[in-house]
């Protein structure tokens, strides 16, 4: 990949030296510059040059001969307690545009005993296989045996791109997986793509959430990556498809430096917010803790569950619990109604994947009103206690 500047369009207007998050170019002559030892081909600079004068060119992928013998695209379906979690659900809607787009078989890696109805779940909702690993001794999460596992399907099958989820499972082993196996590992991406030349195009925030990074792994393979939860979304179900469920053994000894002792049950005293279909959340605007009433009002009127953005927690309003963003929670409502929340990258990154977002704000310039359905600018202490005594009014009218 290069990247260079067309000094016949360059007007000298500098906005790609203010762009650049690594002060890689500067004027010389009145035309930019590009210090190719300090750029990363982060690609901003090509955003923000309204003239086109600069220019990013993918050349031939280097990749590794032994790449070519890998195919399929693998999810691995995380499951708990012998139940499989929402994550892989959305990884295989994803995994299924990606394998038709690529001309692969998308196959769902499933762990644990006694899962044999579950294996034809995913079957349903995308996959075109399943490989089962149906052994005790994966039975629970542990993360040694569970990396060690997956690391030897990789070996022995040869997958193209392995996809997980970003949970806090996911996080916990897929990295010895890609250690393991001397792959790439992109964390927390939220799109990917497929390019003839470079196989998978991850992309994931970077640098705080001020710009979105496209990752490329062109010498190795598996391409792996993990996948925010509620950012894709899940194929509905369809019992008509069929696929293959073929049943694997993992050999030799899955050792362990830990044992598990107990299950603690997590207890939860109010709406978990990441598995909520309507979100009301409250950002800075709202001017005072005491005003997070006015969201838990509207919240309740809704039947939904209270957010907040980074801003308001880091103020001590409300807790960590309740936040919505980058370093919070990623959702994926049906309804998310934005309070006084400017709109920042980086709680964007945790919502926009909303079906509906209405935006309640005073500045018609806030960034949150790009990406909103419906917004209304105005006093939201105001507009706030309006729309409550309306809903409470549609409530008792049934």
């Amino acid at each position: 990949m290069s990247i260079r500047i067309i000094s016949e369009k360059c007007v000298g207007c500098k906005l790609c030296v203010k762009a650049c998050p690594f002060g890689a170019i500067e004027m010389v002559d009145k035309l930019a510059v590009i210090d190719l030892d300090s750029c990363t081909l982060c690609g901003v600079c090509v955003d923000s040059c309204k003239f086109e004068a600069i220019q990013m060119e993918r050349g031939e992928a280097e990749i590794a001969p032994a790449a070519s013998e890998h195919k399929g695209i693998w999810i691995f379906a995380e499951q708990r307690r012998g139940v499989v979690q929402g994550v892989a659900y959305e990884l295989l809607g994803e995994g299924r545009r990606l394998a038709d787009a690529a001309g692969e078989e998308l196959w769902a890696v499933l762990f644990g005993p006694g899962m044999d109805e579950a294996a034809e779940s995913l079957i349903q909702r995308g996959a075109d296989g399943v490989l089962y690993v149906d052994d005790e001794r994966l039975a629970d999460f542990n993360d040694e045996p569970y990396a060690e596992a997956l690391a030897r399907l990789i070996r022995k099958r040869r997958p193209f791109i392995v996809l997980a989820g970003a949970t806090a499972l996911g996080r916990s082993f897929v990295p010895k997986v890609a250690a393991k196996i001397e792959t790439g590992l992109t964390a927390d991406c939220t799109g990917f793509e497929i390019d003839p030349a470079y196989g998978l195009l991850q992309t994931r925030p970077a640098y705080g959430g001020s710009i979105m990074a496209t990752i490329i792994t062109p010498n190795h393979r598996p391409q792996m990556a993990t996948v925010r939860h509620k950012v894709m979304k899940p194929l509905p179900a369809d019992a008509s498809r069929k696929g293959k469920v073929v049943k694997v053994g993992i050999d030799g000894d899955l050792k362990s430096h830990t044992r598990l002792l107990d299950f603690i049950e997590e207890v939860e005293a109010t709406v978990n917010i990441a598995e909520a279909d309507i979100i009301v959340s409250g950002g800075r605007g709202l001017g005072d803790p005491k005003n997070f009433a006015l969201i838990e009002d509207l919240a309740m009127a809704l039947g939904g569950a209270v957010g907040a953005s980074r801003a308001a927690v880091d103020a001590g309003w409300i807790p960590y619990s309740h936040q919505v963003g980058q370093t919070g929670k990623t959702v994926c409502p049906k309804l998310y109604v934005a309070v006084g929340i400017s709109g920042a990258v980086q709680h964007q990154v945790g919502m926009r994947s909303s079906d509906y977002i209405v935006a309640i704000n005073k500045d018609p310039d806030a960034p949150i009103f790009k990406i909103a359905t419906w917004g209304i600018v105005g006093d939201l202490f105001k507009i706030v206690p309006a729309l409550v005594c309306e809903l409470k009014g549609v409530a008792a009218g049934g």
